[in-house]
């Protein structure tokens, strides 16, 4: 029985980008007719609408839908989350960890959501920073917490690959709403950001 996998994409967007890819491939001096680059050009295509697949979901949509009524008022912090994400200066993958965390003000937000939305802005074309203001101003919007807070910390493969070539490089950004802008706030977080208490 032959392998298959069913992957729901736009036919005429993988159509086009394919055709793209395998100009692409010529340009760059290789026989797009090569057995191992046959199906290359609609891999690339259907991988392109994936990492970028950010575009067509709603970060908001996705909080509001699981927003439950609570008391709780200490900070709740989800951290060493994953991400990928595509360089728009040279659409080169940079990728890492987030380390997210507000303080509810009547309402929490199931925790699942927030790397959720995490990935709604990662799967775009990105820069770091716009990166991280997007998964702050999107928690503040919609939970309207008594303050929010965002780390992310990256490898970009345009720095490691290509141009400064500095595999070792880590690129940190960071935003604080609310609460967290007073430093015993934004101090604890860091702290449990670097914390092992899951060990």
């Amino acid at each position: 029985m032959a392998y298959s996998t069913q992957e729901l994409y736009d036919e005429a967007v993988t159509k086009r980008l394919a055709e793209l890819t395998r100009e692409q491939i010529a340009l760059l001096g290789e026989d797009p007719e090569r057995e191992g680059l046959l199906k290359t050009p609609e891999r690339a295509a259907k991988a392109m609408q994936f990492m970028c697949k950010g575009y067509s979901e709603d970060a908001d949509a996705i909080l509001r839908s699981a927003l439950f009524h609570e008391d709780y008022s200490e900070m709740v912090l989800v951290k060493d989350i994953e991400f990928y994400s595509l360089c728009e200066h040279h659409m080169l993958p940079f990728y890492g960890r987030a380390h997210v965390a507000y303080i509810p003000n009547g309402q929490i937000v199931g925790l699942s959501k927030i790397p959720r939305v995490i990935d709604v802005f990662a799967r775009r074309l990105q820069v770091q920073e716009r990166l991280t203001w997007q998964i702050l101003n999107t928690l503040q919007t919609v939970l309207e917490p008594q303050g929010a807070a965002v780390i992310l910390e990256a490898r970009h493969m345009c720095m490691m690959m290509r141009g400064a070539q500095k595999q070792a490089s880590v690129t940190t950004t960071s935003a604080f709403s609310g609460q967290f802008e007073k430093s015993t706030t934004r101090n604890e977080f860091l702290r449990l950001v670097s914390s092992n208490l899951h060990s």
